[in-house]
């Protein structure tokens, strides 16, 4: 794959999660009852740092959980023969609560739907929202993000790749042609 460009760095990605933490805060009248669920792998630091920005804003901690969509996939069978899967424990209480799901792109919308199938197996939550960093575009289901860090329109033969400190010892964002 060839590098056609870096769309965000560290210092964009902290910008988009900050505004990110915000919205959050703006559109629940506060975060009474939220909690933060990130998608693993790179969902969970992301939904981490989030919970950091909203905490240094409102000086409120909010509960972070990460949910294994693993076995919720509607491509089981073309993945492999057996997945890997670690315990299905959110880790937190969301029964009636606000989940706001984390992930670092929506493309297809599959990751999504399949977390909130995980999710709602779990316990029934009041709401469910989600937050992505990238919105790519190209959705086969009708799931929107309600928090988007950016919106990237690509074509089928580009590829988003997001990197973040916590797996990839670097913040950034960007695009390769296949």
């Amino acid at each position: 794959m060839k590098l056609k460009s870096i769309l965000l760095d560290e210092n964009a990605i902290r910008r988009s999660l900050i505004r990110i933490s915000h919205e959050i805060i703006e559109k629940n009248k506060g975060v009474e009852d939220i909690v933060l669920i990130g998608i693993k792998r790179r969902g969970y630091p992301l939904a981490q740092r989030i919970a950091e920005q909203i905490k240094n804003i409102e000086g409120i901690e909010v509960p972070v959980g990460k949910v294994d969509i693993t076995l919720y996939r509607d491509d089981l069978g073309e993945i492999g023969q057996a997945p890997s899967v670690s315990d299905n424990d959110i880790g937190i209480e969301i029964k009636n609560k606000k989940v706001i799901i984390i992930d670092d792109v929506l493309f297809t919308c599959r990751t999504a739907r399949a977390a909130i199938d995980a999710i709602i197996d779990y316990q029934r939550p009041k709401s469910i929202q989600l937050a992505v960093l990238i919105d790519r575009g190209h959705k086969e289901l009708p799931i929107r993000a309600d928090y988007v860090g950016k919106n990237i329109p690509t074509s089928g033969s580009e590829v988003i790749a997001v990197e973040i400190k916590e797996i990839d010892k670097e913040d950034s964002v960007k695009i390769y042609e296949k």
